[in-house]
């Protein structure tokens, strides 16, 4: 285990539109806001999304699974923002509902939005932490400088 203490800078509320881009937007504004490290929370609804929903087998490097969700869901998660490079990257676990069915799963791209989004975003200041790729686990991995 390895560990920082840091403060919470800003919070920032947000609301995604039907049809917006979740993960591209929430990008977008990370670097117009220089936001580098941070924590968020959504509740709404995602009308598609491609997703991992786990590893094949339990090994490292993990080969993912994917999916794709193309049906209103739901939408409650967690994730956080550490930068590679230049990139703010984005890493979100959500529980998604179709039906009475949930999906767990890591949020990854083609992200739209149905209805509405809500973003509760806790910039982290005083911690410098990135995620690059970890070429022995095979995926970006937290890291701290």
């Amino acid at each position: 285990m390895e560990y920082r203490t840091g403060s919470v800078g800003r919070v920032l509320n947000i609301r995604f539109d039907h049809g917006d881009d979740f993960l591209k937007e929430l990008g977008t504004l990370l670097k117009q806001e220089n936001i580098r490290v941070a924590w968020f929370q959504i509740l709404g609804a995602l009308r598609q999304a491609d997703v991992v929903i786990g590893p094949e087998e339990p090994v490292m490097p993990p080969k993912p699974v994917w999916t794709s969700v193309d049906e209103a869901r739901e939408a409650i998660g967690t994730g956080s923002v550490y930068m590679d490079g230049d990139e703010p990257l984005i890493h979100l676990h959500a529980a998604l509902g179709f039906h009475g069915e949930t999906l767990t799963c890591c949020v990854r791209d083609n992200s739209k939005v149905y209805l509405i989004l809500e973003v509760i975003l806790f910039e982290i200041t005083g911690i410098d932490a990135t995620r690059p790729w970890w070429e022995e686990g095979g995926f970006n991995r937290l890291t701290f400088s």
